[in-house]
């Protein structure tokens, strides 16, 4: 098949849900060969996490994931806001969750979390040039603690206990990607 034989066109569609988080819609959609059908598509506002790195540490976050129903260890991050610049987001995300600032941020990577779920997109970015604060800003529900955890043990953690959430593996790539490129692989 070429590539056009392979696109789909959506045709119409139809809100099914509106949430706080998402909304679920039914697009109705036709494949350049002539197959029809109805798919499921979430729309979301796009997602921002950042690598808080400082003196061969990363700054976590240890918070309760209510659909998993478990503790989980990852890196801050959150919902970019309407209006809101993914790289802004990070900052601020950074900044309430842990009480650090960045004196810079690199931007690591972006891609989509679930293309066959979710239209949105996710963005990992580097925090250097940390400083504290002293003061999270969390929102009324968030309940969360922030840790300093040695580089090495966060990536040979990762995929074992608390350390499960699978943008945070996507991100360590992102910054392994990122290291190996500049000389400083691990």
């Amino acid at each position: 098949m070429t590539e056009n034989e392979l696109k789909w066109t959506v045709t119409s569609t139809e809100e099914l849900l509106r949430t706080p988080v998402f909304d679920v819609m039914r697009q109705h959609e036709r494949s350049a060969t002539g197959i029809e059908g109805d798919y499921i598509a979430m729309e979301a506002h796009d997602w921002a996490m950042v690598i808080a790195e400082h003196e061969g540490r990363f700054l976590m976050v240890r918070q309760w994931r209510h659909s998993s129903e478990y503790l989980s260890m990852e890196f801050p991050g959150g919902v970019v806001d309407s209006g809101e610049s993914p790289a802004d987001a990070a900052a601020r995300e950074l900044s309430e969750e842990t009480g650090f600032k960045a004196g810079r941020l690199i931007h690591l990577g972006s891609c989509y979390p679930n293309p066959a779920l979710f239209k949105n997109r996710f963005h990992v970015f580097l925090a250097e040039e940390l400083t504290p604060t002293g003061e999270q800003k969390l929102d009324d529900d968030e309940l969360l603690t922030w840790q300093n955890i040695p580089t090495d043990e966060v990536i040979s953690s990762y995929g074992r206990g608390e350390y499960n959430h699978a943008l945070m593996g996507t991100a360590l790539f992102f910054y392994m990607r990122h290291k190996s490129t500049r000389g400083n692989s691990r």
